[in-house]
């Protein structure tokens, strides 16, 4: 137990992969034993974290881990800003167009968006857990409009009801938001529609 504890102290800070942790000296079984000895955590398919008690978000480090690109959008985004209650049973996640979905541990719900629209209204956030793990995330309006426009998977009601909340807000702008639709196809029109009954 001495000698693992002190092999910790040679893996990489943050989330390490296999490869990373031999490139430190320690070896396949040695990683093993310190994981069954509760020194690491495995955290997705040959992806690991040093510690115990580790407060991490780490269906998100696995994600932003194997696809740098992830973005939280749809339900997953407009919980995150706060503009529905549903609490999402997967994670919504996209990707451009040409990329494909790595498998991960988390319950993941891969969306498919466009190349030529995919970094309208996209940010990223720090991931809990890893000082330097980003996730890219979705702007509420952004995700208004993806609710809109791919309405038929999302639900309706759900950008319906990010809608009203969006509206309550001081710092809303109706204007920036048909400005976004009017760069993504297929959401103006149910978008204007829906502003005219709730304005």
């Amino acid at each position: 137990m001495k000698r693992q504890s002190h092999l910790v102290e040679r893996l990489p800070r943050g989330l390490f992969s296999i490869s990373e942790a031999a490139k430190h000296g320690v070896s396949h079984a040695s990683l093993y034993r310190m994981r069954d000895a509760g020194l690491v955590e495995r955290i997705g398919s040959g992806l690991y974290i040093a510690g115990t008690g580790i407060e991490a978000d780490i269906d998100l480090l696995e994600a932003s881990r194997k696809a740098p690109l992830a973005t939280i959008c749809l339900t997953s985004a407009l919980a995150r800003h706060g503009l529905i209650d549903e609490i999402p049973s997967s994670i919504d996640l996209a990707l451009p167009r040409g990329k494909t979905p790595p498998q991960l541990s988390a319950q993941v719900t891969w969306h498919i968006f466009d190349k030529a629209t995919f970094d309208v209204g996209r940010s990223s956030i720090a991931v809990e857990g890893e000082d330097e793990a980003r996730i890219g995330i979705y702007s509420p309006e952004r995700s208004i409009v993806d609710a809109f426009r791919l309405r038929a998977s999302a639900g309706y009601e759900t950008g319906i009801e990010a809608l009203r909340n969006w509206l309550k807000r001081p710092e809303s702008q109706p204007a920036r938001l048909m400005d976004i639709a009017s760069s993504v196809p297929r959401s103006k029109r149910p978008l204007r529609q829906a502003m005219e009954v709730l304005l």
